[in-house]
């Protein structure tokens, strides 16, 4: 879709990225079922749904789990449910259609005005949004050596860190009872798992080949016997109101 940032071109290597990147905790997952009711009757939208990281985690709720993806390598790796093509701004499903949407990893992507007003309208009256972010634990040696490498790659990607989504939703006029949630969680990996975590970031897989190689090699030589990353998983969520 050709509205997207260029630095999501890095996405369309679905594998490693599916291979690299956290799952989300389960207490945060949890916490998303309860304070949207998600069960049996219920419909929940999994927006930028990536490889289904999130998406296979909300399935055992019993609600009907529909994913809207728009880059297609990566949808064709989501399975078990509907998975649609589409984007935040241009969402393809009927008003009022869902109980509630979740986005992992992926809002800061999104523009982020016209994308909530499309989620407001696909929402039913006091349907949940919920935004949640695996967010590097930089108390970590390796994590935060991790963070110098990617600081120096950035440019002008979308970051999470770059908003206070709180305020956002709050002050956005369409959402209500807005909250943020800390979810302290762990990734095991080993040094490859290390490298696939790196290079599954959007703005590292688009480096030119020799670039990329070069960040490899640097990340092996820091994840030598490591064992797990951990995270700080951030949960933001409110009501349509």
């Amino acid at each position: 879709m050709s509205d997207l940032h260029p630095a999501t071109k890095g996405f369309t290597e679905a594998a490693r990225y599916e291979r690299g990147r956290p799952d989300y905790p389960q207490e945060a997952v949890d916490t998303i079922v309860s304070e949207f009711g998600l069960r049996s009757g219920r419909t929940v939208l999994d927006l930028a749904a990536g490889t289904g990281k999130l998406t296979r985690l909300l399935v055992p709720s019993g609600a009907n789990v529909i994913a809207v993806e728009p880059i297609r390598e990566m949808r064709e790796q989501i399975t078990g449910v509907v998975a649609l093509a589409g984007t935040a701004e241009r969402i393809p499903l009927t008003d009022g259609y869902v109980d509630a949407v979740t986005v992992a990893q992926a809002f800061h992507w999104f523009d982020a005005d016209v994308a909530l007003r499309e989620i407001h309208r696909v929402l039913r009256p006091g349907g949940g949004l919920a935004l949640i972010w695996n967010a590097r634990d930089e108390r970590d040696q390796l994590q935060a050596s991790l963070s110098e490498i990617f600081d120096r790659y950035e440019g002008d990607t979308p970051r999470r860190q770059n908003r206070d989504w709180k305020t956002l939703l709050a002050e956005s006029g369409l959402f209500e009872r807005t909250r943020r949630v800390l979810f302290p969680h762990v990734q095991r990996v080993d040094e490859q798992g290390v490298v696939d975590r790196v290079l599954s970031v959007s703005f590292m897989a688009s480096l030119p080949e020799a670039e990329r190689a070069e960040v490899e090699r640097r990340v092996r030589a820091l994840a030598k016997g490591a064992t797990q990353l951990p995270y700080m998983t951030e949960l933001y969520y409110g009501f349509a109101s």
